[in-house]
């Protein structure tokens, strides 16, 4: 079966429903002395979104062995040894796709607005310089990214910009969190940051979710994925096993084949 909003709607009510738990968890352990932190690290609510991005590949018929979420994401970079991605998809020794999947919440959406900007800035730009550095030689590394929004009050409303030594771009002036981030996700897409990219707004009350920017909704996002995945069929990696083809193998900074 085909990948459908459908499923999209399913997900993020699996992980609402998840993240509730463990906030409730959380709570608990807080109330007789066990801190919050460990119990709301140690959940996977993003497990059921996960599952959802690996499905196009597993439909398309690679081998499940190819497909982690959780364990042996880790991924060569440049800057740093390796980084841990959400999804990762490798085949014959190919990596065919790494997703990125971040959520932003309340109450207080300030907290982690900009570290999401900047691991969302950090994690494909080590990875596409450990590309050009050889890393990744048979395929240069497609990277995706999913961020879920909480529609809530406090991230529709309008954000004061800080006065600083110079003047900030106009397009941030008058924007809430959630408009911050359209304009931040369009730019990771427009920029080649991400070769895809999709921004959803949804909360626990209404998971259905709005996507506010057309370039960045669920058919677009979809769309690319599979577009990525007729790629690799075309050049024949799906037909060729699961097993690691030697000439496509060499160590950074040679050539296959001796060439």
């Amino acid at each position: 079966m085909a990948v459908t909003r459908d499923d999209l709607v399913d997900a993020l009510t699996a992980y609402w429903g998840r993240k509730t738990l463990q906030l409730e968890s959380s709570r608990i352990a807080n109330a007789v002395g066990a801190g919050t932190a460990g119990s709301v690290r140690g959940g996977k609510q993003f497990d059921p979104v996960a599952a959802l991005v690996a499905k196009f590949f597993s439909e398309a018929g690679f081998p499940a062995s190819s497909i982690r979420i959780n364990r042996g994401v880790d991924l060569p970079g440049y800057f740093r040894p390796s980084k841990q991605w959400d999804v990762v998809v490798v085949l014959n020794g190919i990596l065919v796709a790494a997703f990125e999947l971040k959520a932003l919440g309340g109450p207080s959406f300030g907290n982690n607005a900009n570290n999401r900007v900047e691991e969302a800035l950090g994690s494909s730009t080590c990875l596409r310089r450990a590309g050009l550095a050889g890393l990744y030689p048979a395929e240069p590394p497609w990277t995706g990214y999913l961020f879920v929004m909480e529609d809530a009050p406090g991230s529709r409303s309008p954000v004061r910009v800080p006065i600083g030594a110079l003047r900030t771009d106009p397009a941030w002036e008058g924007q809430s969190y959630q408009g911050r981030f359209g304009i931040t996700l369009k730019r990771l897409l427009d920029e080649g940051i991400y070769d895809s990219v999709c921004y959803l707004l949804s909360s626990p009350q209404n998971p259905d979710p709005q996507e506010p920017v057309a370039a960045l909704n669920w058919a677009h996002f979809a769309a690319s994925v599979r577009a990525r995945i007729h790629y690799m069929a075309e050049l024949g990696y799906l037909s060729r096993g699961d097993a690691p083809r030697a000439d496509l193998m060499w160590s950074p900074g040679e050539s296959p084949s001796g060439a």
